[in-house]
């Protein structure tokens, strides 16, 4: 009985050492390719960061300091998702799974770690309006980099054919991190901090793109790539968990176990329910498979559908601390901040399909209107003088059309969809 190539990978992994392995391109068309399980355990301090990110997010909003909840979280989440997109697409092109690797991946979770521990500071230096005092996060973040040249350093002299984009990744990391470093030291003013910080985002941003589009790019693997985004995308769900817990602790607190306890149990959940569901209706490994060059929009794009979710989680927590009587902001700033992250998720899952398909339906922009429509009753009915359960129940309803606009209708246009980005 013939093995397939996946039992034939297990068959030669299985029982073997993790002894220093020569790095070579993985095969872009390996059958069975999964998350491994170093890369699950990587994918846990994210779960720190983002929760430390959100959790600050919702007390600065919880308490009408926009600006610097706004600006902190958007730091914030940058630095987190950048080093872990970094990671996860060098890992799906040159993982050998060998003890320098498995160590090099150790240290970028401490670094990740540290990071985490620095984001407070961050924000309360924006809310104080004293600049911002990001040198724990800038040194956590120099660690996990440090370790990523490493790894790049380690694949362009032992994988040739790759020499080049390599040197490309180690160049622009190198340039970024001194600026980083340069920033954290040298003391400035929010404006200038401001423009510094935007060209070391372009630096950052513009070397996968140089790298993969000037040198031939790197083996990543489209499947391997989806599943792994579709596993961070739960992990920052988890934030919508913890809103929920939040949400019923403090109406159990103030009520006890009542109806509204039960509402906002249905509410979170369902919303955070709603939201996996939204995500998981379209596939993109066999697009970005077959259409290696569509993925810098939806890799890129995505850094903001894993904010909006963790935003999301964020403002469930912001209703919990109204419903305790502890935000210093109306009830309808409560409800948009909720509504807002909500918005811009959907908006971006919908921008993302016109990316990977090259299309958009009609149908589509009838699944927004009326999405829109559900997320604009929301603030309404908290003007109106709603409670906040009420006002939860409708904000759960909004990533509901494209749920069932796409089983009822959508799914025979996204099938027929893919047909046509696949060239059948």
């Amino acid at each position: 009985m013939s093995m397939s190539s996946h039992d034939e990978h297990r068959a030669e992994t299985s029982g073997r050492t993790h002894r220093i392995r020569r790095v070579d391109g993985r095969d872009p068309h390996e059958q069975g390719r999964t998350a491994t399980p170093l890369e699950l355990l990587y994918d846990l301090v994210f779960v720190v960061a983002i929760g430390q990110a959100a959790n600050q997010l919702a007390h600065l909003l919880a308490e009408g300091h926009v600006g610097a909840a706004l600006g902190g979280f958007g730091f914030a989440m940058f630095a987190v998702i950048w080093g872990w997109i970094n990671y996860s697409w060098f890992a799906s092109a040159f993982d050998t799974d060998d003890w320098a690797h498995r160590l090099a991946t150790m240290v970028q979770m401490v670094g990740v770690t540290v990071m985490g521990l620095g984001l407070p500071r961050v924000f309360h230096s924006l809310d104080a309006a004293e600049g911002i005092d990001n040198g724990v996060v800038v040194a956590g973040y120099v660690v996990m980099r440090v370790a990523m040249l490493f790894q790049w350093l380690r694949a362009a002299r032992q994988a040739p054919r790759y020499a080049a984009t390599c040197r490309t990744y180690v160049a622009t990391i190198v340039i970024a991190q001194i600026g980083w470093v340069a920033m954290a030291w040298i003391p400035m003013g929010l404006g200038p901090a401001l423009a510094v910080y935007a060209l070391l985002l372009a630096i950052e941003l513009s070397g996968p793109y140089l790298a993969e589009t000037r040198h031939g790019g790197t083996p990543w693997h489209a499947h391997h790539i989806a599943e792994r985004y579709s596993l961070l995308a739960i992990i920052a769900l988890g934030e919508g968990v913890v809103g929920t817990v939040a949400s019923l602790s403090a109406v159990v607190e103030v009520q006890g176990w009542t109806l509204d306890a039960v509402l906002v149990v249905i509410a979170g959940l369902g919303l955070t329910f709603g939201m996996w569901w939204a995500y998981f209706l379209v596939s993109a490994g066999e697009i970005l498979h077959a259409r290696r060059e569509r993925s810098f929009k939806w890799g890129y794009g995505s850094m903001l559908v894993f904010a909006a979710i963790a935003a999301t989680g964020a403002g469930l927590h912001v209703a919990a601390l109204a419903i305790e009587h502890k935000a210093h902001i109306s009830a309808v700033a409560v409800v948009l901040s909720l509504t807002v992250p909500v918005a811009v998720y959907l908006l971006t899952l919908y921008w993302l399909y016109s990316v990977l398909y090259a299309e958009m339906h009609w149908f589509h922009g009838l699944l927004l209107l009326i999405t829109a429509a559900v997320l604009v009753a929301a603030p309404l009915a908290a003007a109106a003088g709603l409670s906040m359960t009420v006002c939860l129940l409708i904000v759960m309803a909004a990533p509901a059309v494209s749920v069932i606009g796409y089983e009822g209708f959508g799914y025979r246009h996204v099938g027929q969809a893919l047909e046509r980005a696949l060239g059948r």
